[in-house]
């Protein structure tokens, strides 16, 4: 922090160092040099006795005045041929003095003009330069002066700048302790900053990202614990198949064995093939988004449906006009084949398909089915990885619990959410809601 308030000085110290010397050049480019114009401030005396005392005397007399000056004064006046004066001067003091004005030379303390323009003066005078130098030109108490009014100016800038830029470091040290405590494996760890800080909200996307990094290890631990948990029945079943294989007594008898292997390890894919999905709803960067029609989806669905081994009828309320959306159409359909899947496996004698917009224009999807229902206390658990509810006896408690988890993974991923309500068939309705803001004019990521 320190390094970044040094470096912060250093800036505004430069900064204004460049603006000093713009504001030179640009008031030397269209004024003329401030130096020199100091020049001519501390010469004043000097101009005032050459313009009101030397040039009021008659022609006759000039040369007289200005011995007289001479011999009074420290500063030396003397008159130089003009040719010599002009071959030390730069293009813009020669036509300067040309014109008959002023010309000084700051470094030398000494200043130029002609004598006349028409040799009135005496014979020659129009090609002669009276020069006056060791004059009391002094520009370093007024270079002392600019310095002091940078010096001024720099401190009246960076003392607000330091008071500033110190609440600003207490805060950020604040963020870092944080991000050190929740890098050393204190997931609990947060920042608590003041709304009124101007860090806050850096802090609340701090907290915002530690509170997200916390569920996503919670959830991975769950989900490793459930892993191993679901891994060992078939894995038990396979040793315990193999073990009656070694052991059989006829062909049949393997024959049969082998087909409860194959049923194990088809098992052991499926939870495989399902993990893996899981897993790529949390690359979001993978999926593909773009237009598609949602009737045709849902049809497609319902065919799917309809084809399953065990699914009472399947009743399809899919009107026309539902138009398009904006997402990823394999993993919506796999969102919708899963609710039809659970349905179709709680179901007694029906299964209802439906969609429809409301008049915000949102779209839902939902699945009714006349089975044993969701308990209230559960209908926020079945989302969870590996759940899977107690239900009435005669109804086949199959698969891994994980068809919901990713439904619900998927939706959200399109902005949308899956929620559970009481069906009017008397069993459980998943109804998916995808908002228009989000579904139908979501903008399509580059490509």
């Amino acid at each position: 922090m320190t390094r970044i308030f040094l470096r912060f000085v250093l800036l505004v110290l430069l900064s204004v160092s460049l603006a000093t010397l713009g504001i030179y050049a640009t008031f030397r480019h269209l004024y003329g040099d401030p130096l020199e114009e100091v020049a001519r401030q501390q010469s004043a005396g000097q101009l005032f006795l050459l313009e009101q005392y030397i040039d009021q005397a008659p022609n006759d007399e000039w040369l007289k005045r200005l011995n007289k000056v001479r011999e009074v004064s420290e500063v030396g006046w003397d008159i130089v041929a003009l040719q010599v004066v002009q071959k030390t001067l730069t293009p813009a003091q020669q036509e300067l003095l040309t014109r008959g004005g002023v010309v000084v030379n700051v470094a030398q303390r000494s200043l130029y003009r002609r004598v006349d323009l028409g040799g009135a003066r005496y014979i020659d005078s129009d090609q002669d330069v009276l020069h006056l130098h060791n004059l009391p030109i002094d520009v370093g108490r007024a270079l002392w002066q600019e310095v002091i009014r940078f010096a001024l100016l720099a401190l009246f800038l960076l003392v607000p700048m330091a008071w500033w830029s110190r609440t600003h470091w207490q805060g950020l040290r604040d963020l870092s302790e944080v991000a050190q405590r929740f890098g050393r494996g204190n997931f609990d760890a947060r920042a608590t900053t003041s709304p009124r800080a101007a860090v806050y909200p850096l802090a609340e996307r701090l907290n915002q990202m530690s509170e997200r990094i916390q569920q996503l290890m919670e959830a991975q631990r769950s989900l490793l614990r459930s892993v191993s948990h679901e891994l060992r029945t078939p894995i038990a079943r396979l040793g315990f198949g193999l073990e009656l294989l070694r052991n059989a007594a006829n062909p049949q008898d393997q024959e049969r064995r082998l087909l409860a292997l194959e049923e194990d390890i088809a098992e052991l894919n499926a939870l495989v093939t399902e993990l893996l999905h899981l897993t790529q709803l949390d690359a979001p960067q993978s999926l593909t988004f773009a237009p598609f029609g949602v009737e045709e989806l849902l049809r497609n669905c319902a065919a799917r449906a309809g084809q399953r081994t065990g699914c009472p009828p399947l009743q399809v309320g899919v009107p026309e006009g539902l138009g398009r959306v904006v997402g990823d159409a394999r993993l919506l359909a796999r969102a919708v084949d899963n609710l039809l899947s659970n349905a179709c496996k709680y179901a007694t004698t029906q299964v209802v398909l439906s969609a429809w917009r409301d008049a915000a224009g949102n779209l839902a999807i939902a699945v009714d089915d006349d089975g044993p229902g969701i308990p209230e206390d559960a209908r926020q658990r079945i989302f969870e990885a590996f759940v899977r509810l107690e239900r009435e006896p005669d109804h086949a408690t199959t698969g891994f619990g994980l068809g919901l988890t990713i439904a619900h993974k998927a939706v959200s991923l399109h902005g949308g959410t899956v929620t559970v309500q009481v069906s009017a068939l008397g069993g459980a309705r998943l109804t998916i809601l995808l908002l228009a803001g989000e579904a139908s004019e979501r903008q399509l990521p580059p490509h």
